[in-house]
């Protein structure tokens, strides 16, 4: 039986970093995970999807203590219902993730899936970036937005992304620091970049 194994993949809005991460999956044969892991928290936990929609890393998180990477006790007492909710379904959520990635070797995309899996040494942290102009055209693509509203969501959706994984990890959310390998998917296109991190991961499993 081959040893798991597991690939995070945080992304900036419109850097493709879904569609790698679902091409990456195809060409080592393994299980891709983003959106489905909604429904399986869901199921896991008999709370309705809808709660962890509205948990879901797109939705703004408060950062006061994650920029300190501590809570006082006087924001504990003040958002402490919010807190308790949000990081209770964080908690579930990031359960069916461990579970999953002890199962069978899996990418995952997003929701600090790195810094939940942060202790397993069969793990590689991936972040994709990409340039703006290649950014705005994906989204206004794919949305039928104009490109100032792309750009707009874009920057929306992104310090989302940061509150969200900065609160969690207190770790900083596209800082090379926080992971093992960085790539700017406009440099080679989506194709290539999944080949680059196809031949790493090779490289590192062993595969």
């Amino acid at each position: 039986m081959k040893e798991v194994f597991n690939i995070t993949i945080g992304r900036q809005f419109g850097s493709g970093g879904r569609e790698i991460g679902d091409k990456l999956a195809v060409q080592l044969g393994i299980s891709f995970y983003d959106k489905e892991l909604i429904h399986i928290a869901s199921r896991k936990s008999g709370l309705g999807k809808e709660y962890f929609e509205k948990a879901d890393e797109r939705k703004s998180y408060p950062i006061i203590s994650g920029m300190l990477g501590m809570r006082s006790a006087i924001t504990d007492d003040a958002f402490s219902g919010y807190y308790l909710s949000n990081e209770t379904l964080f908690k579930i959520q990031s359960d069916v993730i461990l579970e999953l990635s002890e199962e069978t070797s899996s990418v995952f995309v997003g929701r600090c899936a790195d810094y939940v899996l942060g202790g397993k040494k069969r793990c590689l942290n991936v972040f994709i970036s990409a340039d703006m102009k290649d950014r705005i055209k994906r989204i206004s693509e794919t949305y039928n937005l104009t490109g100032k509203k792309a750009a707009d969501l874009i920057e929306k959706t992104d310090k989302k992304r940061a509150g969200y994984y900065n609160y969690f990890s207190n770790k900083e959310w596209g800082a090379a620091g926080s992971y093992h390998l960085c790539v700017n998917s406009s440099v080679l296109g989506i194709d290539d970049t999944v080949n680059v991190i196809r031949h790493f991961a090779e490289k590192l499993f062993g595969l």
